[in-house]
């Protein structure tokens, strides 16, 4: 295979990922004294902002009427 037609495959943890672990540690070490809620935030704040967008754009299609019509 040539190097176009190879197939990239990414595995990893990620930025959210590894921001995650790294506040987790940081609570259980004692270093910061945050809520669960806040140590956990890398994991749903880009899935909440991602539901935001596709709402929005929802509400801007549905609002539209038939011009938008798919």
């Amino acid at each position: 295979m040539t190097e176009t037609s190879a197939r990239v495959s990414s595995s990893g943890i990620g930025f959210c990922g590894l921001l995650t672990i790294v506040f987790i540690v940081l609570r259980l070490t004692g270093h910061v004294d945050w809520s669960w809620v806040w140590v956990l935030s890398p994991l749903w704040i880009p899935t909440a902002i991602c539901l935001i967008i596709f709402l929005l754009i929802f509400f801007v299609f549905k609002r539209g009427g038939r011009r938008f019509r798919l």
